[in-house]
């Protein structure tokens, strides 16, 4: 079922030679009934009938709507004109909006890809561009992108883990962009059958579940502390290579391996501790 654009009549003109042949019709009856005429009695009220059913034929477009229209069930085309149209009165109507329309998902439980229980929401961006298809495809367009748009974020959010735990991984935490393009593909292979055109897709609630947020938080905080301090070890490391290299170029001193070893050890204490360090200076000899 594809859109047929049809053609419409300009309400008004239609509107007021209506009410002209109305008025007509009126005259037909009030002078055929003083008159003793019964063809005119007749034409009368015939054309009062035809006029009278006329009017039916009237309706009123929006801006960024349309009218799907129906003869006895078959789909007869889809007008976008605004402003009042006509229409043969025996044809349905049945107005759909293509205005842009977004909404929020509930807050749903979905395990993700490492099996961890999580709460994830999404705002979706959506518009109808094919009036035919959204009437005729579905039962109810608007249910349909609900419901298939929940089915979407669960499908997508068990294909991704919360954190990022390689480089060069993704992850729903960490990257927004991709996830978001992920979510519209999904959004798009349902909905393209409602005639629907998903614009935007973003996720606007990610948590863990209650129930296992306190674990994860002090696992995210532990991950933290061993990054930090694989980093400044190795800095460390580097620090005390440069300072022995540094001594040993300048010939400040030379270091037999047992000084070096303990030298060794005071730097890494010093750069590594996470705590101010009290110096000891020795005033003696250093051996």
């Amino acid at each position: 079922m594809k859109e047929n654009p049809v053609r419409s009549l300009p309400g008004i003109p239609m509107l007021l030679a209506l009410l002209a042949a109305l008025l007509f019709a009126v005259y037909l009856i009030i002078s055929g009934a003083s008159s003793g005429g019964i063809a005119r009695l007749g034409a009368g009220v015939l054309l009062t009938m035809v006029s009278v059913f006329g009017l039916v034929g009237l309706y009123m477009v929006e801006p960024n709507q349309s009218a799907v229209l129906s003869l006895f069930g078959k789909y007869v085309g889809t007008v976008h004109e605004n402003g009042l149209r006509w229409n043969n009165p025996f044809f349905g109507k049945r107005k759909v909006s293509l205005r842009v329309r977004n909404f929020e998902s509930g807050k749903l439980k979905v395990n993700e890809l490492d099996g961890s229980p999580i709460e994830i929401a999404a705002v979706i961006v959506w518009q109808v561009t094919d009036s035919a298809e959204a009437v005729y495809n579905v039962d109810d367009y608007e249910s349909f992108v609900h419901i298939q748009s929940e089915s979407a974020i669960r499908a997508m959010a068990t294909t991704y883990p919360y954190d990022q735990h390689e480089d060069g991984q993704v992850s729903l935490r960490s990257h927004p962009d991709e996830i978001s393009d992920r979510l519209k593909h999904h959004l798009d292979e349902r909905l393209t059958k409602a005639g629907v055109d998903v614009i935007d897709a973003r996720i606007s609630h990610l948590a863990y579940s209650p129930e296992i947020a306190n674990a994860m938080l002090q696992r995210q905080q532990a991950n933290a502390i061993v990054a930090a301090r694989t980093r400044i070890v190795f800095g460390a490391v580097s620090m005390v290579e440069m300072a022995l290299e540094e001594l040993k170029k300048n010939g400040v001193i030379e270091l037999d391996e047992e000084r070096k070893a303990n030298m060794v050890s005071n730097l890494l204490v010093v750069l590594c501790s996470d705590r101010a360090t009290q110096p000891v200076v020795n005033a003696g000899s250093l051996y």
